[in-house]
């Protein structure tokens, strides 16, 4: 495939290039990254012709967005296009001493507030374009409205109404004025999709994790939906967070957690069908999602210059269409799966 091919993202004007960069790892995810790595990391996308990059004020708790801004702001600004997120305010915690960072090793020593009022989502996206230190934001993505992060039917009620009755406001001004050219949401887990288009109008989803060589379940409602709406689809979080990258090594992760036998022993399965074909796990990995029709561009992270060149090289590989056939008659793939041109 054709990392720098670009597709349109969904029914807007939005041409993406297929291959993006994602900026959760930059943040210091799982691993502290010093500054000069991600600038080298960020130097090595921009050289090798990527331009399309993610982050979020979540990432690192503002880390992200001020690296991706330090490395951005002095392109030309027509030369890429720029997605980051709402949902969460950053604070200065009451006290330092007693700061927990939760699942970044560095990062910076911000607390977050929910907020998907109007006045929330205008305050993030103007701290966010201060961090990033442009004049502007392509895609404006609300962020992890699931039960990932909010646990209960209750509280995720009043989110959803929340961002219904106020915040949705905020986002449509900001499209309708040319501050911003898209409006997306994040979703990390089964269930939210329709929930999220039954209420608010979204020209496309980030979805993380749930559409990848690891699982399908979005076949059955979520993607069907986005199909009917003319919603657009990004695919974050491709290699599950880690475990479709490396195989089945010792301590690697599946969808943010270590990974238990069984999803050890799957992705065993599935690298050795890749093998018999010539084929690296992690190329078929960034590959599988682009075949379907509804997404624009997979966006993997990376923390150093050769995972940029690694992901390159696997977006290139030639797959075979015998490798696809054998996941599905092994049962290792959705036989619906679309494994065809997109």
């Amino acid at each position: 495939m054709d990392p720098f091919q670009t597709r349109r993202l969904g029914r807007t004007d939005v041409m993406l290039p297929q291959l993006g960069l994602g900026g959760g790892p930059l943040g210091d995810l799982f691993s502290k990254v010093t500054d000069a790595d991600a600038e080298a990391t960020l130097d090595a996308a921009w050289a090798a012709g990527i331009r399309y990059y993610d982050t979020a004020p979540w990432y690192g708790r503002g880390q992200s967005e001020h690296r991706f801004g330090r490395h951005l702001y002095s392109r030309p600004r027509n030369d890429f296009v720029l997605s980051t997120k709402v949902g969460r305010l950053l604070r200065v915690p009451a006290s330092l001493d007693k700061f927990d960072p939760g699942i970044w090793t560095g990062g910076l020593p911000f607390e977050i507030r929910w907020d998907y009022s109007y006045d929330g989502i205008m305050r993030s996206y103007e701290d966010s374009l201060q961090r990033l230190g442009l004049p502007s934001i392509d895609m404006l993505i609300i962020h992890d409205l699931d039960f990932m992060h909010h646990r209960t039917e209750p509280l995720v009620n009043a989110y959803l109404a929340q961002l219904a009755s106020s915040g949705y406001r905020a986002l449509a001004e900001l499209k309708a004025h040319g501050l911003i050219r898209v409006i997306g949401a994040g979703i990390n887990e089964l269930g939210m999709i329709p929930r999220i288009l039954d209420l608010v109008d979204l020209d496309f989803f980030m979805l993380a994790m749930r559409y990848t060589l690891g699982e399908q379940g979005t076949l059955d409602k979520e993607l069907p939906s986005c199909a009917a709406r003319g919603v657009g689809i990004v695919i974050a979080g491709v290699f599950s967070s880690g475990l479709y990258a490396t195989g089945p090594v010792p301590g690697a992760k599946y969808n943010y957690v270590d990974a238990t036998p069984e999803q050890l022993a799957r992705a065993g399965k599935i690298e050795a069908v890749c093998k018999r074909h010539g084929v690296p796990l992690a190329a078929a990995t960034l590959q599988f999602p682009m075949h379907h029709p509804l997404v624009a561009s997979v966006i993997p992270g990376g923390i150093r210059p050769e995972h940029v060149t690694a992901n390159l090289d696997h977006f290139q590989r030639d797959i075979p269409s015998a490798l696809w056939a054998d996941l599905k008659r092994e049962g290792l793939l959705r036989a619906d799966a679309p494994t065809g041109p997109a």
